[in-house]
């Protein structure tokens, strides 16, 4: 079963008030205390039947409705019976159906092609009806276009669960024709979805409530939608249209939804209006964000003028597969052909495969740079009505099968056995592969395999070239000699500075120079959350790394290595719509982000080497005497600074802190390069430039994903290179400095590869920017305003504290007292230390919970207990709840007698699922036999 996910476009990925429109939320409820709707995932049923030689039957429509009844079972079923989460169907517009239809209701239609349908949710409410209607009426003229009539969709809600019925929107079909000038079929296709952005625009920004319920199922010239909050088998029923013997198509697409912990609605149902999903985006924030900092950059030859009423190309509010349709309607009315931007957008693995040929090869990594990939768990069908594509994600997480049949029909879906067909029939019988597509080409009546659309599409430019003239590779070019960085600032108060403690130096830092490999350690930890530890704590510790818990499987990122990539690019982005390689502008190769001090002076004279790079370095500290409160000003400066480069002509920006000294304290590097990414975005300039990090502050595999996270596409630990090198006496094997700085990087490397594919992301380029983290305890306000789409469910430090730590820090390094003059501060954050970090099992408690035990003393088990619940302990998030009496929520006591007896409420304690590797035999059995006596469940965990 795999996932749709509604992921964080709801709580602000939009980014920024200058992109971000909102869409209303049918049926989901508003945020509420830990409670965010916008966290929402589905598995999914998906399948398509189509006649290869595009022949229109109603034969297809009845096996479409038997597919989605097939995929039942993949769909959800509410605690009312008949409240399903959402089934669809997406078919060719039935022309003879409506036709009938039209003249039934006094206006005629003209030929198949020259006339558009649209199926539109409409508000309940009448004088809401009327705005819609008439918003539609005034747009359709100006863009153009002819508005021939409407037409109420008969439907029949008596299946539908009560729960429904209160959402139900109301359904209209409107017609449109060509107006004035004939159009051909594609650029009827592109004027109106054009009108329809500038309607929904102007709906939503009206923010009417009268116009609650409003969304524009599907507008086309080829395509029709019926979907809605269903079961599988209430589709048919709720929409009579289905079963008229002339509503007919050469295909149906259709789907099944399955939402867990979510709200379902009637928008977010599938097939959208060209795509139906089986799976997840995990890269969504930030394939939403770069979307949306195209706005200032992007031009279309096709679209022209017209370009600037689309955006945003997304709503907020929308579910992953929604804004993955948005961005595949928008290349193909850009230009591209429904096979080729889908291959922009899910990309087969193409960096680390040496089989693939070298056409192949030029095709992806030349749309590299101007697309990053949709990444994730996905099984994928589109349609313009023409063509049928399916494809799966480069590590083949989702299941496609299909089969075709003699009399050339083509059944795919989720699984075998959706339909029922005579084996004499079936001609062929398979399963899309990793990475691989299939395309159904309708017009010319046959199927496509994806060695034939691909090479096709690799050949029909000469890419080979157009990177030659488009793209360097950092490593290609001639060595420029790192400039030697004078300082009279000790290598001892550097690390003060930037928060290093002894355990860096002891634990983490040497495994990566001796191994290649980041340090093992046990799970777990007993210390407080930041936003409650007294310690000064850096901020990348109060953000959280996402994984995929349930929804995929995390990837192996040894064993699929060659799936996964850490190329990045660094430089201007290509528009995207550059559909013949006219492009002047030049991007960077990296084959990884993590840059030595050599690579970064590569980088830093580009502009000596290639004309087209210039590169800025921008200061990230600032004046000691301004102290915590001048943090503010030095941020905005900061931005300002960047946004006047990037005016200015400069391409590639380097964010620096290596003035860090007595006189200059460090803005922390998140902080900074967060705050830069977004205002970037916010001016519409994100995409015109590089951000590169030279920082002292990252040494830790989780400081780089940060960074990279909001946005950084190359990074340079130069402080952490210099302590290694100091350490090298103390390393058990004769390295010169080069060596120790590779082993760094490669552990870095292998372990930024672990934290994506915990997340089933596979590419660098997909994971920079895309905020694949959880603030814990960070004021909202400050998340918005330089973390903006990022979630926190915790409120907690805003700029003022962290001003605070930063300074606090900066101080004690620069301070004569004693015990910072001459080593690190201990740290105590993976071991107890005196004057170290908080931990809840400390010498006392352990030393009390051993004699309480030994002893079986009761006296001792209960001090130990209050001292591990002490309430001013406060090192747990939980640790802050205060259960309310009864007094304070107004209701009388529940009588002692009227309870359950603590001997049955026993018999449902179920220990954890921890396996045999992870706690000890002792544990084990001591688990089991407290279990057994009480008569409860122990778990061992074993196999997974």
């Amino acid at each position: 079963m795999a996932l749709d996910r509604m992921d964080q476009v709801g709580t602000g990925s939009m980014t920024g008030a200058t992109t971000a429109k909102a869409a209303p939320v049918f049926g989901r409820p508003p945020a509420s205390g830990l409670f965010d709707p916008a966290q929402e995932r589905d598995a999914c049923g998906v399948g398509f039947i189509a006649d290869i030689k595009g022949r229109k039957s109603h034969r297809i429509i009845e096996d479409g409705l038997s597919i989605l009844l097939n995929l039942e079972h993949r769909g959800a079923v509410g605690a009312d019976p008949r409240a399903g989460d959402g089934a669809g169907m997406l078919v060719q517009i039935p022309h003879r159906f409506f036709a009938k239809e039209a003249a039934r209701l006094g206006f005629s239609l003209p030929e198949p092609g020259q006339y558009a349908v649209g199926h539109i949710f409409m508000p309940r409410d009448p004088e809401g009806r009327e705005v819609v209607r008439s918003t539609f009426a005034r747009v359709v003229a100006e863009e153009g276009l002819t508005l021939i009539g409407w037409r109420d969709v008969p439907t029949d809600n008596s299946s539908l669960g009560a729960s429904v019925l209160p959402t139900e929107p109301d359904h209209v079909q409107i017609f449109i024709g060509h107006g004035d000038t004939p159009l051909s079929e594609d650029d009827f296709e592109r004027r109106l979805f054009v009108a329809r952005k500038v309607i929904s625009n102007a709906v939503y920004d009206a923010r009417d409530p009268r116009t609650g319920g409003y969304y524009p199922v599907s507008l086309s010239c080829r395509t029709l939608v019926y979907k809605g909050m269903f079961l599988a088998d209430q589709l048919g029923a709720y929409y009579p249209d289905l079963h008229d013997p002339d509503f007919e198509s050469a295909l149906a697409l259709v789907h099944q939804r399955f939402s867990t912990n979510t709200f379902p609605a009637w928008p977010l149902a599938h097939p959208y209006r060209m795509v139906a999903h089986n799976g997840e985006i995990n890269t969504l924030r930030g394939n939403v964000n770069w979307m949306a900092a195209r706005q200032a950059s992007v031009d279309s030859e096709l679209i022209g003028a017209d370009i600037s009423k689309l955006w945003p190309i997304s709503y907020e509010g929308q579910s992953d597969t929604a804004c993955f349709d948005n961005a595949l309607e928008f290349l193909v009315q850009g230009g591209y052909s429904l096979p080729h931007a889908a291959m922009m957008l899910v990309p087969e693995a193409w960096a680390g495969n040496p089989l693939m040929d070298e056409e192949r090869r030029a095709f992806y990594e030349y749309h590299a740079a101007l697309m990053e990939p949709w990444d994730g768990p996905a099984a994928i069908v589109a349609t313009d009505g023409r063509q049928i594509v399916a494809t799966l994600d480069r590590n083949g997480l989702r299941p496609a099968r299909y089969m075709v049949t003699s009399d050339d029909t083509i059944v795919l879906a989720s699984e075998m056995g959706v339909l029922t067909l005579p084996e004499e029939k079936i001609v062929t019988k398979w399963r899309l592969q990793p990475g691989k597509m299939l395309l159904v080409d309708l017009e010319e009546g046959r199927l496509v395999p994806d060695e034939e659309v691909k090479t096709a599409l690799a050949r029909a430019h000469p890419y080979k070239d157009w990177l030659k003239r488009t793209q360097l590779v950092l490593e290609n070019l001639r060595p420029v000699e790192a400039r030697e960085v004078r300082t009279d600032v000790s290598l001892l108060d550097r690390q003060q500075a930037f928060g290093y403690t002894q355990e860096d130096i002891k634990l983490l830092l040497p495994p990566m120079a001796v191994t290649g490999q980041e340090a093992v350690g046990s799970m777990g930890t007993d210390t407080p959350v930041s936003v409650l530890s007294d310690k000064s704590k850096l901020l990348y510790t109060y953000f959280k790394q996402n994984f995929a818990q349930v929804t995929n499987p995390p990837i192996d990122p040894i064993r699929e290595e060659l799936v996964m990539s850490l190329v990045s690019f660094i430089g201007p982005r290509p528009n995207i719509f550059d559909l013949e390689g006219n492009a002047r502008r030049k991007r960077l190769e990296v084959r990884q982000p993590i840059l030595t001090n050599e690579d970064l002076e590569k980088i830093r004279s580009i502009g000596f080497l290639e004309e087209r790079f210039d590169t800025r370095t921008l200061d990230m500290t600032y004046p000691t005497d301004k102290g915590a409160a001048g943090m503010a000003d030095a941020l905005d400066r900061l931005c300002e600074r960047a946004e006047a480069a990037v005016h200015g002509g400069y391409n590639i920006i380097i964010l620096s802190d290596r003035m860090t000294g007595p006189d200059r304290i460090p803005i922390p590097a998140l902080l900074a390069t967060a705050a830069v990414h977004h205002h970037l975005i916010r001016k519409g300039l994100r995409t015109s430039v590089g951000l590169v990090v030279e920082t002292g502050e990252a040494r830790e595999i989780h400081h780089f994903a940060c960074l990279a996270g909001y946005g950084a596409e190359a990074i340079n630990p130069y402080l952490a290179f210099e302590t290694l090198v100091g350490m090298r006496d103390e390393i058990p094997e004769e390295v010169d400095d080069h060596e120790i700085v590779k082993r760094y990087i490669k552990s870095i490397d292998k372990g930024l590869l672990k934290v994506m594919s915990k997340m089933g992301i596979s590419t660098y380029q997909s994971y920079c920017g895309a905020q694949i983290f959880d603030a814990v305890g960070i004021s909202s306000e400050l998340v918005n305003k330089y973390f903006f789409g990022t979630a926190t469910t915790i409120e907690g430090v805003g700029l003022a504290e962290i001003a605070e730590e930063t300074v606090s820090r900066h101080r004690l390094a620069f301070s004569d007292a004693p015990v910072y003059r001459l080593a690190l501060d201990v740290g105590g954050e993976y071991a107890y230390r005196i004057r170290g970090e908080t931990h809840a099992w400390t010498p006392d408690s352990v030393s009390m919970l051993q004699h309480a035990v030994r002893g079986n003393a009761q006296d001792r088990y209960r001090a130990y207990a209050q001292m591990m619940d002490a309430p001013e302990n406060l090192l747990t998030v939980r640790a802050l709840f205060r259960i309310k009496d009864a007094a304070e929520i107004g209701r009388a006591p529940v009588d002692l007698s009227e309870v359950e007896p603590a001997t049955d409420i026993v018999k449902r304690f179920v220990t954890g699922a921890m396996s045999f590797g992870s706690i000890s035999r002792e544990a084990h059995t001591t688990l089991a036999i407290a279990m057994n006596r009480i008569g409860g469940k122990s778990n061992t965990g074993e196999g997974g």
